[in-house]
């Protein structure tokens, strides 16, 4: 499990060094996870068997305990309910449209790949 964490934990150091120097343009994280997305599909996971399957394996175990990474933004929302007080309708709306953007980028996306898949199968 250490093993994993680091391969993470490096990818991401390595996504934030590329956003500094982007001047934070994208997020390091983002940077980082696509790194280790395209190191992945390149090496089909063979440069990579065991650490891959490690970090698979600490990615499964941090997602299982998702809730508890929560804790400390439910902290964060308790301690500033007067904001949420004065502007939660800002922040609902907020909310509610980037939900719906999102749903419907990600409908998009599915289709366009679908269309993209169903082509390459029938040329």
């Amino acid at each position: 499990m250490i093993v994993g964490i680091a391969i993470l934990l490096i990818f991401q150091l390595v996504g934030e060094a590329i956003a500094y120097f982007l001047h934070g343009v994208v997020p390091g994280p983002v940077i980082g996870m696509a790194l280790i997305f395209v190191t992945l599909s390149v090496t089909r996971g063979r440069f990579f068997v065991t650490p891959s399957r490690q970090a698979v394996a600490t990615s499964n175990a941090l997602l299982a305990n998702l809730g508890v990474l929560f804790v400390p933004a439910g902290v964060g929302i308790v301690q500033h309910f007067d904001l949420i007080a004065d502007r939660g309708l800002a922040v609902f709306a907020t909310i509610l449209a980037s939900t719906i953007a999102t749903l419907i980028v990600t409908v998009w996306c599915y289709l366009a790949t679908k269309r993209l898949i169903g082509r390459a199968n029938n040329g």
